[in-house]
């Protein structure tokens, strides 16, 4: 099969750690176990992953460093934390696939400059701030800040992704046999000049559930997995006694209250796939890609068949059949 496995944010940090690169080495040795795994039983793989810890950290740098006469903007920032996560990833899995070719890549996501997210930010980045330290912020910067819990962060934009700008080189690299690494923290969020053609960063983060959802549909893979800490979707979550659920339909995920900051934006990008492609959406435990895909751990979602529709074949256990073996795989 051609999966897209999307890293959560505990791929590199867990609530309440110390950013240390000690820290994020770790937990990317543990997580590139269960990627190779997948690669291993035959699967072509792409992997994305979050970014908000490491962006964060970078643009709270950015902004204290008397050296600078302005922050970095934030594509420059999201660029840089591909880079970094991108060589953490790249250099565990190819320690753990001799002979196969391993790649991080730097990846744009187009977004329209039109998008509503534009005039009400909502992404949640950096560290908290206390009422004073907000209200500077918004006068001699010019953020927005909402509260988040107790405390108050900046928000910034989230739009939606539109396209992968890398996708034709992300293809060359999977048909050339590569485990790829792209579109980490979503992508670096650009627009496209509609006279010149030409790219320019703006100031947002996209989600990387809605640009893995959006990579997988477009580089046709066979499942999205949606890796995070936590084995399931729970049901009644937050209530005495949440229960897992083990199959959903996207309606069915759809109607579930879920946390917006964390499993919500996952259980719509799940929907969304299974809904666009009548293929495999998981969401699953991060030390398990291979047992999620398969059915042994975590939530699958499939959408319901239309009447007189016998939907989906099962899914194989190896590549696809349009999809050829890739060289040097270990089968």
């Amino acid at each position: 099969m051609r999966i897209v496995a999307a890293l959560g944010g505990n791929a590199l940090l867990q609530r309440g750690e110390h950013p240390d690169a000690a820290v994020q080495q770790h937990h990317v040795h543990d997580a590139a176990r269960s990627l190779a795994e997948l690669v291993l039983a035959g699967h072509e793989v792409v992997i994305t992953h979050g970014n908000g810890p490491q962006i964060g950290l970078l643009a709270q740098e950015s902004e204290s460093d008397p050296a600078l006469t302005a922050p970095y903007p934030l594509d420059v920032l999201g660029a840089q934390t591909q880079g970094m996560i991108g060589t953490l990833l790249a250099r565990e899995l190819a320690g753990r696939l001799p002979g196969r070719m391993v790649t991080a890549l730097v990846t744009h996501t187009e977004v329209d400059a039109h998008d509503p997210a534009f005039e009400h930010p909502d992404k949640f980045i950096g560290g908290q701030l206390t009422d004073h330290q907000a209200r500077m912020a918004e006068l001699d910067r010019g953020w927005t800040c909402a509260r988040d819990g107790a405390h108050l962060r900046r928000v910034v934009p989230s739009p939606e992704p539109r396209a992968i700008v890398e996708l034709p080189a992300i293809r060359a690299l999977l048909a050339g046999g590569a485990v790829v690494i792209a579109a980490g923290g979503g992508g670096v969020p650009v627009v496209r000049n509609g006279d010149t053609g030409l790219l320019r960063g703006v100031e947002a983060v996209v989600d990387k559930d809605r640009t893995a959802a959006l990579l997988a549909e477009h580089l046709d893979a066979d499942a999205l997995l949606i890796l995070t800490d936590v084995t399931h979707v729970f049901t009644r979550f937050g209530a005495g006694h949440p229960g897992p659920l083990v199959t959903a339909t996207p309606e069915q995920l759809r109607e579930l209250d879920l946390p917006a900051g964390s499993m919500r934006p996952k259980a719509e990008a799940a929907a969304a796939f299974a809904e666009h492609t009548g293929n495999l959406a998981a969401i699953g435990p991060l030390d398990d890609a291979l047992g999620t895909v398969l059915g042994s751990t975590g939530t699958t979602v499939r959408a319901l068949p239309a009447p007189g529709d016998r939907g989906p074949a099962a899914l194989p256990a190896g590549p696809s059949a349009h999809h050829r073996a890739a060289p040097h795989a270990t089968v």
